[in-house]
């Protein structure tokens, strides 16, 4: 099983995309400060999440995420105005 999910700074309200197979590890790495993307821009929270049977299909799903990244389709994920 494999999780797609978003992350969100409390600190400047920056998202993050990312694909794990362990939630609830991978946003305590983030939270650490030991991945250099979101170091030092933490706290970070989940604000969505989405499980897949396969990494290619999850991985799949990221890349289409990232590309609406600041578009109206990423907003409609979680219904931003």
């Amino acid at each position: 099983m494999f999780t797609v999910y978003i992350i969100q700074s409390k600190k400047n309200n920056h998202y993050y995309i990312g694909l794990t197979s362990d939630l609830t590890k991978r946003i305590y790495y983030h939270n650490s400060g030991k991945n250099r993307s979101t170091k030092n821009k933490g706290p970070w929270g989940l604000v969505h999440s989405e499980i897949f049977e396969d990494k290619k299909s999850a991985w799949l799903r990221e890349k289409q995420i990232k590309s609406y990244k600041g578009g109206e389709a990423f907003r409609r994920i979680f219904k931003i105005n």
